[in-house]
């Protein structure tokens, strides 16, 4: 990946996370690592924590941002999130995936939040 790729994507991170937090949305963690995958942002509001993922794109030639999330990340996101849990849930909280598109068009900025994009089965504390 380069720099700047990289760099674009931070820059979606960061807009993902000041949208959320507009919303009520509390940071928890950011880039949770577990091995080599990692969950963009860990967010909690009255007692949901969400493990989102987010993507950003220049243009919609590659399609919405939010479809790139596909099985294998799916089951990616899973994997972190059950490590998350194991080390940091508590027991009365409820948890699901959220997607955060974001779209760059020059100075436009659009922001796609999909609540519960995807269900993995045996996801508790």
């Amino acid at each position: 990946m380069s720099a700047a790729t990289q760099a674009f994507g931070e820059l979606g991170e960061r807009i993902a996370e000041r949208w959320l937090r507009d919303r009520g949305w509390r940071v928890m963690q950011r880039r949770f690592r577990s091995g080599h995958r990692d969950i963009d942002l860990v967010v909690e509001r009255d007692g949901l924590v969400a493990f989102v993922e987010v993507k950003a794109r220049r243009g919609i030639q590659f399609g919405d941002p939010v479809e790139a999330v596909d099985w294998r990340k799916q089951r990616e996101l899973g994997r972190s999130a059950r490590v998350w849990i194991a080390r940091h849930g508590r027991g009365q909280e409820a948890y699901r995936f959220d997607v955060v598109g974001v779209l760059v068009d020059g100075a436009q900025v659009r922001v796609r939040h999909v609540e519960g994009a995807f269900a993995l089965p045996h996801l508790s504390a």
